[in-house]
């Protein structure tokens, strides 16, 4: 008698259920592919939250860890409980995602790395932008060094934040030591996907100051000339213009290469052509991205980790440009990336 047998779904757990939070559990909850549970201290949010989507809620994680069926841990608090969570929960079992910045600080970061190594459970940093299809086929291209290296790069961007995050005032971005300002908030993001793309940092030198945003004290605006490796780098960013933009410049010996985040595309323009070649993809839709981490997550879950995923090791490089960047901005002196 021939008798099928299925697998359970994987049980994820969503720590912390504020903005990004969300997110993440209309992300996991999209892939149809696990079971899911709440936490979050604040009893409002959770009743809502659980009344909204009919999941287990739980009030703390100590309670939440006592779950055994839960399998993965999406770690979306406030960055300086980012590494002590995630330590308790890979220590009990569970393969983890912690929400960026990986910390505010290097404390605890290489003692969760090596418990990720004994462990063998997947572990990652949600650096989104990894998974922005023109992001990812612009590395590719890079990567198979035609144009031979990336000589010179340079980022671009920014958005209105009083519209895309009407509530800045009042979380964690106000405060610096919550993980605040744009260093340590936007810029991250930024950082992460040179990283990807050009290797390990080595030196920054940074300005930032607090020009707009009001409400805060915080930057809001960064200017910074890093190097990664031999790769000269631009950054230009704040939190307070008019158009949502992003764009990256890649030029190399035989030609440019440009991301162009809000048209959806990346673009080549060769040594010696009269214009662009642009390589266009579809809108992915508020949480496609979000969508696009969460299958990957649990691809490693199942042991097939994907190579858009931030893994720890890099979510800690960039953690150490960003301290670096900080101190750079305060010393108005270059800082050399420890590696």
């Amino acid at each position: 008698m021939l008798v099928i047998t299925s697998t359970p779904k994987p049980h994820i757990l969503i720590l912390g259920c504020g903005s990004i939070g969300q997110r993440h559990l209309r992300a996991f909850a999209a892939t149809q592919r696990c079971r899911l549970s709440v936490c979050d201290n604040r009893s409002e949010a959770l009743a809502q939250l659980t009344e909204q989507y009919q999941f287990t809620p739980y009030g703390n994680h100590h309670d939440a860890f006592t779950d055994r069926s839960i399998t993965g841990v999406i770690i979306a608090t406030p960055a300086p409980s980012h590494v002590s969570l995630a330590h308790h929960a890979l220590s009990t079992g569970r393969h983890v995602l912690v929400e960026k910045p990986l910390s505010l600080s290097e404390e605890g970061v290489e003692a969760l790395i090596e418990l990720q190594k004994e462990s063998g459970a997947h572990a990652g940093v949600a650096y989104v932008q990894r998974f922005n299809p023109a992001i990812y086929a612009a590395r590719t291209f890079l990567h198979s060094n035609e144009w031979g290296p990336v000589l010179q790069a340079s980022f671009r961007g920014g958005q209105h934040f009083p519209t895309f995050r009407p509530a800045y005032r009042d979380i964690y971005y106000r405060d610096r030591a919550q993980g605040g300002g744009c260093i340590q908030d936007s810029l991250t993001h930024s950082i992460d996907t040179m990283g990807w793309i050009l290797g390990s940092p080595t030196q920054v030198f940074c300005d930032a100051a607090h020009q707009a945003l009001e409400g805060v004290q915080v930057e809001d605006t960064v200017s910074l000339n890093a190097r990664f490796g031999s790769c000269l780098v631009n950054v230009a960013l704040n939190q307070f213009q008019a158009p949502n933009e992003a764009q990256w410049d890649f030029h190399l010996s035989k030609g440019s290469v440009r991301i162009d985040v809000r048209g959806h595309r990346w673009g080549k323009f060769a040594l010696g052509a009269s214009s662009w070649e642009w390589i266009e993809f579809p809108h992915p839709g508020r949480d496609g991205q979000f969508l696009l981490q969460a299958h990957a997550f649990l691809d490693g879950c199942e042991g097939r980790p994907s190579p858009q995923s931030c893994t720890l090791i890099e979510g800690y490089q960039t953690l150490r440009f960003t301290l670096a960047t900080l101190l750079s901005a305060e010393k108005q002196l270059p800082v050399s990336v420890v590696a």
